[in-house]
């Protein structure tokens, strides 16, 4: 946020910041700044890019993935429940 905006995020400014504010300063971060070049590297799925990954950026990426794996698989096996109730339901 300091380097793009000039925004120290433990500063008086940024508490201030509403959430709207935030998110829209955020969905416009430079992929060059150090916050971009982050999340370019814990949402990086292409294979040929993967390959060129540092082990540090790979250690970066797999840590993200192992923190919210849990995640897509609560989705998962929400969507898979909510599709057995449909058929249920759809058989009577």
């Amino acid at each position: 946020m300091l380097k793009q905006y000039g925004v120290r995020m433990y500063s008086d400014e940024f508490r201030e910041m509403t959430c709207d504010e935030f998110y829209s300063l955020l969905s416009g971060m430079d992929p060059e700044t150090p916050l971009g070049k982050l999340v370019q590297i814990r949402s990086e799925n292409d294979p040929k890019i993967l390959e060129h990954y540092t082990p540090a950026q790979h250690k970066i990426r797999n840590d993200w993935r192992a923190q919210h794996s849990h995640v897509n698989k609560d989705e998962e096996a929400h969507k898979a429940f909510l599709d057995q109730m449909e058929s249920f339901f759809a058989s009577m």
